[in-house]
């Protein structure tokens, strides 16, 4: 059951922001609900509830899912992005996109799929059992569209 509290305490996750500065190397996956900040270099899968941007340092090799993502750095890995994906023209990807809309700037690369239109379930962050205190009883947790694809691009 959802009391005031918990809602404020999830709004004030999907309100905080997170930032890998220029010269850092991130090894493992990023999982949020806020917005995230990249400069630096990830090895891993990104996960976010919110908006992901990509700045023109930055070198992302793993999956991505996010809410909203704007991206002007270098993605080796799939994206999926549940409302709208902008390339920046310095952005570089190799690998399929999946995304509800698109907005590419004249300089963009892209070699991959590209599935336009798409209609995402919820994105689900995954908490370890030590801060998972929200009752999910009888929850479906909806995402069927948003795992296979990832797990596809694993193998």
């Amino acid at each position: 059951m959802w009391s005031k509290n918990n809602q404020k305490d999830m709004d004030d996750l999907s309100n905080s922001s997170n930032i890998i500065s220029k010269g850092t190397i991130l090894t493992g996956n990023l999982q949020a609900h806020g917005n995230i900040r990249v400069e630096g270099k990830i090895i891993g899968d990104i996960t976010t509830r919110s908006k992901l941007a990509l700045g023109n340092s930055s070198l992302i090799e793993g999956n991505i899912l996010a809410q909203n993502a704007e991206f002007a750095g270098t993605i080796i890995g799939n994206v999926q992005v549940t409302e709208q994906l902008v390339l920046k023209s310095t952005a570089i990807i190799k690998g399929d996109l999946s995304v509800n809309k698109l907005i590419v700037e004249s300089g963009a690369e892209f070699n991959g799929k590209c599935r336009m239109g798409i209609k995402f379930t919820e994105i689900m962050i995954h908490e370890d059992s030590a801060h998972k205190n929200l009752d999910r009883k009888g929850k479906k947790e909806k995402t069927e569209e948003i795992v296979p694809f990832l797990k596809k691009a694993e193998s």
